[in-house]
């Protein structure tokens, strides 16, 4: 057996107790509402809707809280300085390929990561990150938040894939869950601002007739939605995300798996699996 079909290494880096799952699920699920929120809410028609600035002030907040409650769940100094690396490395990635329409080297790490040292670990890799790679880059803006929360998402849905998948089978895996996280991360980015963008007009449509309509029914506002992301990312931004993390996944996911894996068997890590997976 070569060292990229060993099974995955039984090493969960941050250890997910009961509390630190709840936490993670109500962060989710008030991320979520934060997105979706101008779809559900009901407005007279043809009134103006806000950006929620309440909500790009809490978000924010409620990463600082998961990530705190999952420090205390066990990330201790070794696994923090791995952390830091990966979050690094991330960073200057991203840098590297900002402005390139369509190339985007983060999710590829970021996904190896999440699959190697758990769905908290993954977590925490997506949006330190993003942070970092905002700071470096001067990206810092009413989106940083969004990005934080959808790329953590990424980091921690690639932590609770079958763990039993080994070779060409994970790396198929991954490549599909990469697709998979590319077009959902344009998908949900572009929800966190498309209701709030007045007179919306790309090539083939007539002004305004992509644009949010407060108080209209959901299935119109939807498809409104749909057929903007379609138009604008879809088939340009989105799809070139794809293609970058599913080449970087073969051409380097087996490599660096091996490589996370031994510096996974090393790490100090707090309590045991077995100890962690009780609820």
């Amino acid at each position: 057996m070569t060292p990229a079909s060993a099974p995955p290494a039984a090493v969960v880096a941050v250890p997910l107790r009961w509390r630190s799952r709840a936490v993670l699920a109500a962060a989710s699920l008030a991320g979520l509402v934060m997105l979706v929120w101008p779809l559900l809410v009901r407005v007279p028609e043809g009134a103006r809707l806000d950006p929620p600035f309440l909500f790009l002030a809490l978000l924010p907040l409620v990463i600082v809280v998961v990530l705190a409650e999952l420090s205390e769940g066990g990330i201790d100094a070794r696994v923090l300085a791995i952390l830091g690396v990966l979050s690094a490395i991330n960073a200057v990635l991203r840098g590297l390929s900002a402005g390139v329409a369509g190339v985007e080297l983060v999710f590829f790490l970021l996904i190896l990561g999440g699959r190697v040292y758990g769905a908290a670990f993954g977590f925490a890799l997506g949006a330190t990150s993003l942070f970092a790679s905002a700071l470096l880059t001067a990206g810092v803006g009413p989106w940083l938040p969004y990005q934080m929360l959808v790329s953590a998402w990424v980091g921690m849905g690639a932590g609770l894939l079958p763990r039993r998948v080994t070779g060409r089978a994970e790396i198929a895996m991954l490549v599909g869950y990469g697709i998979v996280s590319a077009y959902a991360f344009g998908i949900l980015m572009n929800l966190s601002g498309w209701p709030f963008l007045l007179g919306v007009e790309v090539p083939g449509s007539t002004a305004g007739s992509l644009s949010f309509v407060p108080g209209a029914p959901l299935a119109e506002n939807l498809h409104r939605f749909g057929v903007y992301t379609l138009l604008t990312s879809t088939g340009s931004w989105d799809t070139g995300r794809a293609i970058t993390t599913s080449v970087a996944l073969v051409v380097l996911g087996p490599a660096v798996l091996v490589t996370l894996r031994r510096a996974a068997r090393r790490a100090v890590v707090v309590g045991s699996v077995e100890g962690s997976g009780r609820g």
